[in-house]
């Protein structure tokens, strides 16, 4: 059956399954590139929480009870996805309804992406990047809780530290199964963290205050009090101000989970090291630029400040 996904302009995302197979097709809309996927998610050999294999996705995803392991891989003869539960049990049409949201929005595949093709096009930086950027959508962090603490545990850190600890965390309080040769992991509950001590956290090697952040946050989304349907409910603008009033959540972070967990395309963490690094690097600065520069080079953006942004990280590595 089809099971059509939320309509977004420009998207053609649709589901193509039958009952009693354990693999379903994910279309993909046509502004999509796979390759720039692989070379995101593949980015951090610490990465735990999915592995990219000769041009494979595996990632675990969790419906309910039921633990998915899920297999992707990318049909080029169909511009599809196709999605392969690697357990021995047929899936069930509200698990593949479940993994084809997720992906959807871990992909960023109902995003319309034409305004911003025409962004890059005229941008004086991206331009001439445009080839390779072309198709590349911001890879999303789906579970509130998670951005949350990636945000929390990168600041004022080197990336390659950030991911050791979001490891560690991940090891000693997520879950963790077995699947074939591979191992899968899943991000920690704010339930789980709430088992450990500041000092508990601290031997993982973060900090007093990050631990102390984290394990508010957790005890928020718990208790309900925060929660990413309500962000999104109430606008981004109020859920920007709900983040940034919470202890050990600045601009910086609030804009960061605004970006890749609650999807504005507004986003904008003109804070970012990253992003000061490619436009010193690009605009041949001996010093990173002003917040004022920032924001004028950002004008034609106004709306789509995030993929901006994510495109410059990129050309970092290009």
């Amino acid at each position: 059956m089809d099971i059509p996904q939320p309509d977004m302009p420009g998207s053609s995302s649709r589901v193509e399954y039958h009952p009693g197979d354990n693999t379903f097709k994910l279309s993909l809309p046509k502004l999509f590139h796979y390759e720039e996927v692989l070379y995101y998610l593949n980015r951090s050999k610490l990465e735990c929480l999915h592995q990219v294999d000769q041009g494979r996705i595996y990632k675990l995803i969790k419906v309910k009870e039921t633990v998915l392991p899920l297999q992707l891989e990318y049909d080029q003869e169909t511009h599809a996805l196709v999605v392969h539960s690697l357990l021995e049990a047929p899936l069930r049409a509200e698990e593949c309804q479940a993994a084809a949201a997720y992906i959807t929005e871990w992909l960023d595949l109902d995003r319309d992406l034409t305004p911003v093709e025409t962004r890059v096009a005229s941008d004086p930086i991206l331009s001439k990047f445009s080839e390779s950027l072309r198709g590349l959508r911001i890879i999303g962090v789906p579970d509130l809780f998670e951005a949350l603490c990636w945000a929390v545990l990168g600041q004022q850190i080197n990336l390659t530290f950030a991911y050791t600890l979001k490891r560690r965390l991940t090891e000693t309080y997520g879950e963790q199964h077995p699947f074939g040769e591979r191992t899968y992991y899943l991000f920690p509950t704010p339930q789980s963290v709430l088992t450990a001590t500041v000092q508990e956290l601290k031997e993982l090697q973060i900090t007093t205050k990050k631990c102390e952040y984290i394990l508010d946050l957790a005890r928020r989304i718990d208790s309900g009090e925060l929660q990413k349907g309500d962000l999104l409910a109430s606008g981004f603008q109020e859920a920007e101000q709900t983040l940034i009033s919470i202890r050990g959540i600045g601009p910086w972070t609030a804009h960061y989970v605004l970006m890749r967990c609650l999807r504005d395309p507004a986003a904008f963490p003109i804070g970012d090291a990253g992003l000061h690094a490619a436009l010193k690097r690009e605009l041949g600065l001996s010093v990173k630029p002003a917040p004022d520069q920032i924001r004028e080079l950002f004008k034609p953006w106004a709306g789509y400040e995030a993929y901006a942004v994510f495109y410059l990280w990129r050309t970092l590595t290009l």
